[in-house]
């Protein structure tokens, strides 16, 4: 199996997760946008933050010299999707 075809299937896997309570939530059967959204927002930033660790990694390992600066432009990175997803939450929790 492909590794596109992995992380559709774990994307569609953890989107039904955060969809489970949006349905049960008050029995009529509508869908709570907040829940789906919080679910795509904490699914892009985990993608993200993975994404940033693995290329930093690599890096690192094609330039030990330089690791201490990929290191701090990584945190940075990893800090400014952690904030865009507090807001991303947020804003979802507030609909």
């Amino acid at each position: 199996m492909s590794q596109a075809v992995k992380l559709v299937i774990m994307a569609a896997a953890v989107m039904l997760t955060f969809a489970v309570p949006a349905f049960a939530e008050d029995g009529s059967g509508t869908l709570n946008s907040a829940a789906v959204g919080a679910g795509i927002v904490m699914l892009g930033a985990g993608l993200g933050i993975g994404r940033i660790g693995a290329s930093a990694v690599e890096s690192m390992a094609r330039q030990p010299e330089k690791a201490d600066d990929i290191r701090g432009a990584m945190i940075v990175a990893a800090a400014l999707i952690e904030g865009a997803t507090f807001f991303g939450l947020i804003v979802c929790i507030a609909a």
